[in-house]
């Protein structure tokens, strides 16, 4: 008999990329430019917020740059007269033609020239960053598309005020490639350590109850999510999408191949937890009981190991057991005579 154990979860179909796609400035919603399903290029703008207080706010650091430019020029006239009239003065000194005192007043006054030049540079630099600051804020209001995409989610309308303080607001959702999807099943913890990455998997969606699809396990996390008392395990699964068939959201049932025999001896599931009236189990470590049904119809324990399930059939090893023998699964009344009946399964 041939056997196929795999483990059953669901979970929903997502593209495998997707972009977040938010306001890095505060302000109304001037202009949209695409809707949903709308296909983007990476750069292009897709909306536009009010751009007039940005606009003013350069134009006031332009005319502050172009002030502490006009700071810098003056300090710098002032220190080039500091300069020249400290070396006359110093000359003076070495000569003996002025007082010390009249040198130290104009050492202190070049110093102060020398300092007020250094000031007004860094005001000048300080604007100029203030410049770069208010013209990437004003080209913050063109709202880009990083990638090439999809929208696939728009969160915003026209005259909306979005407002980026803490957290930067979400406004379109944009998937990279919906030819390729990913489901992201849960997969309860008991189940969890027979799935393996490369494993294969189907699935199906209740839109399209007639097809089977198909994906590979790509990533078993290991963060574990906790709902009512439950432990399950993020399991996610690529599958292409080339005819765009499958739709972000959808539910799908996941049916995961975790592992396969050929040929092999099998029982059904019911003659393992069979267990005969007035009859004793004998007990061994590692070995079920499968009680076999003799030519007089008495039943005889027998030990063996068990393999793979697929739910209804389990495979068994080191049995004595043959193809074609007699087991048990349930013990019935109600048989001619008043007695038990042995209802009684080929496998």
């Amino acid at each position: 008999m041939d056997l196929q154990q795999s483990v059953v979860a669901s979970g929903a179909i997502n593209p495998i990329e997707t972009v977040l796609v938010g306001a890095q400035v505060s302000g109304i919603i001037k202009e949209i430019l695409v809707d949903y399903n709308s296909e983007v290029r990476r750069g292009q703008v897709i909306a536009r917020i009010d751009p007039r207080v940005f606009e003013a706010k350069v134009d006031q650091c332009r005319s502050a740059l172009e002030l502490a430019r006009a700071e810098v020029e003056k300090a710098k006239t002032n220190l080039s007269l500091a300069t020249s009239q400290f070396k006359r003065y110093e000359s003076l000194w070495r000569q003996r033609l002025v007082s010390e005192l009249d040198l130290d007043n104009n050492r202190a006054l070049y110093e102060t020239a020398q300092a007020e030049f250094r000031a007004a540079q860094a005001r000048a630099s300080q604007a100029a960053a203030q410049l770069i600051e208010a013209e990437t804020n004003l080209g913050y209001t063109n709202i880009t598309s990083p990638v090439n995409g999809i929208v696939i989610s728009r969160n915003v309308e026209v005259g909306r005020t979005v407002v980026a303080s803490f957290q930067t607001p979400t406004l379109f959702t944009i998937a990279q490639d919906l030819t390729q999807m990913q489901v992201e099943a849960a997969v309860d913890g008991a189940e969890v350590g027979d799935i393996k990455v490369g494993q294969a998997a189907t699935f199906t969606v209740d839109a399209y109850t007639d097809k089977v699809f198909s994906g590979k396990i790509d990533q078993v996390r290991l963060a574990p999510q906790t709902t009512q008392n439950v432990v399950t395990y993020t399991v996610l699964i690529q599958t292409p999408n080339p005819d765009l068939l499958l739709k972000p959201g959808m539910i799908a049932t996941v049916t995961i191949l975790t592992d396969a025999r050929t040929g092999v001896l099998a029982v059904p599931n019911a003659a393992l937890r069979f267990q005969p009236r007035g009859h004793t189990a004998p007990e061994a470590a590692g070995s079920h009981v499968v009680w076999r049904l003799e030519a007089n119809e008495v039943p005889r324990p027998v030990l063996a190991s068990c393999g793979i399930s697929n739910g209804l059939w389990t495979e068994l090893k080191n049995s004595p057991l043959q193809e074609g023998d007699l087991v048990i699964i349930d013990q019935v009344t109600g048989t001619r005579g008043g007695g038990m009946g042995l209802r009684s399964l080929f496998y």
